[in-house]
């Protein structure tokens, strides 16, 4: 389209309001009630201009193929600035404070330099400062909406509102009462909406950003990989804030990202190295540290072999920190015991996913995922645990897509569901193939592409008449009705996406759930097609796809490459300079099988690289002893944490804002990571401190910089050969397979044949089968794990913030009559037990579990959760089964009365 402003010809996008017309040509106007990621209001009246002969507001009126746009005539810029000192008069003066360095409206106001003076209010609405992270000064607002928008139309929670009549119109918590009690999730949308600085966080004043370093990383918090900008004044952390051209969160956040970085700082950081002497942890230099578990390392290989060292590295190293981990383990201990926390949440969809596609990696870009049609979001609740893909998938469902969800809890997502369904934890499996039966039954399936690209049809069939609707309610629990419904509803859509999480994997029978999820996805053609956008995983940490990218698995080289290849072993072999027989052959042990050898006495030396394994590991109470026995435990981490404090060498680690290299998000992004800041005193990086290891036992690993380690691994891994640092930082993130440095990564997989051995997509006829417990007299309760919004995991970092405000204790929820039937009310203190363990937990009274079910999170460690949780795993990841435990509930009569662990069910 073209236009012309002032005089001056202009082009633009066909849709373009007048407001993007003029700032295309330059033209800067004032819009106080205007976010170009809103839909526009029109209410300030602030940026009027005249076309057509007409005045009209420029952020509500579409412009015409070849408008002329008047902005400069002295009439105008008079109504402009008089609309604009009408807002202003009703202020107090310091709403002007800062002029061209101060918020937006006292940067509009310098320029058409309307003085303090004009700022005549008299205040007296009073302030709101309740909250840990968000700020209301009422005497600042101007009931522009700009907040309400951001938090309706790109947040999606709802929770604020425009109270008052006339000049008494202000922002408002829509529950009434606190901010901090409100239903607000601290994502700081509002604050970066607000044009006043009505809305502020602490320590960062509006305007223009103070006088101050700017370093873009990437979130190190949960699987998303939000773009992120820190500001820092010297060692101090003034701000992170989201980058408006983040390729994920398009400037937005959570609480995490955005403000949960005080942790840095906490007085509780570990700045030097610890050594255990007469059973008490007291601070060494480096050298001491590390010729002490170099000594360890030397006896525990002398003693056991090289089979009697294990690392557990995690989602917290950076691409190049996993990969330099394993390639210590391999070529300087001569082991393949390597794995990282994959193994707890997503090996399952390693498994599942390349079973039946041949990639480990989910199949689509969410950028396509967000342009589907019917969503089936299972096992997932990403408004707590995904924050800023939650609220993308919900502004789709707000924007016409339809929503199937397969929860048993009603959170999140699922109120917004066109069906719900409620499966009793455990029976995933006979729940897809009920939708996959009654696709099959209605016709509802794509016969071309699974002739043409796919295999085991018949299997899956002959399997599924096994699965009509009726038993998979017997089975699940959930109505026929409602099954046939959702199917259908997948089954009719002309673009539908599968996005899955924990829910699906952390089972007995885990990979299986991928598998039959999977199997939908292909009977409807709707993967590798652009019919549909495939099977997704939502990655529960920051780099947890990466580490297992990078080969930190005991039976996978970097790029999946299995470790019994002869030819991927040769390959490594000529990257890392040494005879292919160098390189183990056999697959080395599993984290559950760490644990194992370590209590049986075959575990000599356990390396934990960022995992707080006592926390978040299940049977934790099993994990602890098996640390005990290990004769030498090596940990790096931020804080003294439970495992920590049972090492043997405490090495400080630096944060995931102290670190150089790379993370690769749950749409397989890779993405950079810088340093904003140095770490704390003697703490190293991840990379760093395995370096010197390797030199304290005479090793030299080459990979001297975290860029020349990821350009190693790119020589080493076809699936990264075209992945740097040089390269991310010319063009932004890359979706792997990058298999050349002169071609784009491949944000959707498969387009033309699937990285199977026979270039067929597999159906899995897999039975359904029972999950390692279920409930009864003794244990009549089946308790779920998860997340809830404000923590993250064994809240390591986020109960060192303001985050602990928002959330200060572990809750267990449970259905109103459960909680009758014990006699608790919201807020009892409540202690919940199981065949493994105790915990001790505070009652959420709530309908979003179903009765004979309860939920918690695990965030807090004095609460014991996973003392709870089961030895039970997945057959074929060894992934913990941490959705189904068997659970009782005591008062405190009876739980002063009981031993911590019943009789007889300690050792399993």
């Amino acid at each position: 389209m073209l236009a012309e402003v002032d005089g001056v010809p202009v082009r633009a996008a066909e849709d373009a309001t007048l407001l993007a017309v003029v700032r295309a040509a330059g033209v800067e106007l004032p819009a106080l009630c205007h976010d170009d990621r809103l839909t526009p209001a029109g209410s300030c009246r602030t940026c009027l201009v005249s076309t057509d002969g007409k005045i009209v507001a420029a952020c509500v009126t579409p412009a015409a193929d070849g408008a002329r746009i008047e902005t400069a005539t002295p009439a105008l810029e008079a109504l402009r600035r008089d609309a604009v000192e009408l807002i202003v008069s009703v202020l107090p003066s310091y709403a002007l404070d800062g002029g061209a360095d101060g918020s937006e409206l006292a940067r509009i106001c310098h320029a058409l330099d309307i003085t303090p003076e004009a700022a005549r209010g008299s205040g007296g609405r009073g302030r709101d400062d309740s909250h840990p992270y968000v700020h209301l000064d009422r005497d600042l607002c101007i009931a522009c909406g700009r907040c309400v928008r951001m938090c309706a139309e790109v947040q999606g929670t709802f929770a604020l509102t425009l109270t008052g009549r006339g000049s008494g119109t202000v922002v408002a918590p829509g529950t009434g009462g606190a901010w901090i009690d409100s239903d607000c999730v601290a994502c700081g949308g509002c604050v970066d909406a607000c044009p006043t600085g009505a809305l502020s966080e602490p320590g960062l004043p509006p305007g223009p950003r103070p006088p101050t370093t700017t370093t873009r990383t990437t979130c190190g918090y949960c699987g998303v990989g939000c773009t992120l900008e820190v500001l820092t004044r010297g060692e101090e952390t003034v701000a992170v804030l989201p980058a408006r051209d983040g390729p994920v969160n398009r400037g937005h956040a959570c609480v995490k990202g955005r403000f949960a970085h005080a942790f840095r700082t906490s007085p509780e950081r570990l700045t030097r190295p610890l050594l255990r002497r007469d059973g008490h942890l007291e601070p060494v230099d480096w050298d001491e540290a590390l010729e002490y578990a170099a000594r360890g390392l030397r006896a525990a290989v002398a003693a056991g072999g090289p089979e009697a060292v294990a690392a557990i590295s995690s989602a917290r190293a950076t691409n190049e920190e996993n990969y330099l981990i394993q390639k210590f383990m391999r070529t300087v201990i001569g082991t393949n015991s390597v794995d990282n926390c994959s193994r707890l949440c997503h090996a399952p969809s390693a498994a599942g996913l390349s079973a039946a596609f041949g990639l480990s990696g989910g199949t689509d870009s969410f950028d396509d995922v967000e342009r589907a049609d019917c969503l089936l979001v299972a096992g997932a609740n990403p408004v707590e645990a995904h924050p800023v893909i939650g609220a993308r998938l919900l502004q789709r469902v707000l924007r016409g897509a339809r929503l199937v969800v397969a929860d048993p809890r009603a959170v999140g997502l699922a109120g917004h569901a066109d069906v719900h369904l409620r499966p009793r934890p455990g029976t995933n499996v006979a729940l897809f193939h009920g939708l996959a039966r009654v696709l099959l039954t209605e016709d509802l399936i794509d016969e071309e592409f699974l002739r043409e690209r796919a295999t085991g049809l018949p299997e899956l069939a002959e399997l599924l008449e096994n699965y009509p609707p009726e038993r998979v309610e017997a089975i699940t629990g959930v109505p026929a009705v409602d099954l046939v419904a959702a199917a259908r509803l997948y089954g009719r859509a002309k673009r539908p996406a599968i996005v899955y999480g924990l829910g699906v994997t952390e089972h007995l029978h885990g990979t299986d759930g991928v598998r039959a999820l999977a199997n939908l996805a292909i009977l409807r053609g709707a993967v590798g097609t652009g019919r549909g956008y495939g099977v997704n995983p939502l990655r529960g940490q920051n780099n947890v796809q990466g580490a297992s990218d990078m080969g930190a698995l005991p039976d996978l080289l970097p790029g999946y490459q299995k470790v019994t290849d002869p030819a991927a072993r040769q390959r490594a072999a000529r990257v890392w300079g040494c005879e292919a027989a160098e390189i183990p052959a056999r697959p080395g042990l599993r984290i559950p099988d760490m644990f194992a050898a370590a209590r049986a006495g075959d575990l000599r030396a356990l390396w934990i690289i960022g995992e707080d394994v006592c926390t978040t590991d299940p049977d934790a109470t099993r994990v602890a002893q098996a640390l005990e026995t290990c004769p030498l435990v090596i940990c790096h981490e931020l804080f003294l944490s439970p495992t920590a404090r049972r090492a043997d060498v405490v090495l400080p680690a630096a944060s995931w804002l102290e670190k150089d290299g790379t993370f690769v998000n749950f749409d397989r992004r890779f993405q950079r990571v810088r340093p904003a800041l140095a770490p704390p005193g003697q703490a190293r990086s991840d990379f760093a401190i395995v370096h010197a290891l390797a030199a304290a036992l005479g090793a030299d690993l080459g990979c001297p910089t975290p860029a020349a380690a990821l350009a190693e691994c790119a020589r080493l891994a076809p699936l990264f050969a075209g992945v740097s640092h040089e390269r991310l930082d010319r063009e932004g993130a890359l979706c792997w397979p990058v298999p050349d440095p002169a071609r784009p990564g491949e944000a959707r997989l498969y387009t033309e044949r699937f990285a199977t051995a026979d270039g067929r997509a597999h159906l899995a006829a897999c039975p359904y089968l029972p999950p390692g417990e279920e409930p009864d007299e003794d244990y009549p309760l089946v308790l779920v794990t998860g997340r809830r919004w404000a923590h993250y995991n064994s809240g390591n970092m986020t109960r060192r913030t303001g985050n602990l405000r928002l959330e200060a204790v572990d809750r267990l929820d449970l259905h109103p009559a459960d909680a009758a039937r014990y006699g608790l009310r919201d807020g009892d203190p409540v202690t919940v037990e199981s065949r493994h363990g105790r915990a001790r937990l505070t009652a959420r009274i709530c309908e979003e579990t179903a009765p004979g079910q309860v939920f918690c999170a695990f965030h807090f460690p004095a609460s014991g959760v996973n003392t709870l949780t089961s030895g039970h795993a997945d057959t074929v990841t060894s992934c913990p089964e941490y959705k189904v435990t068997a659970v009782r509930l005591l008062c405190d009569r009876d739980a002063a009365a009981r031993p911590a662990t019943p009789s007889g069910q300690g050792d399993r």
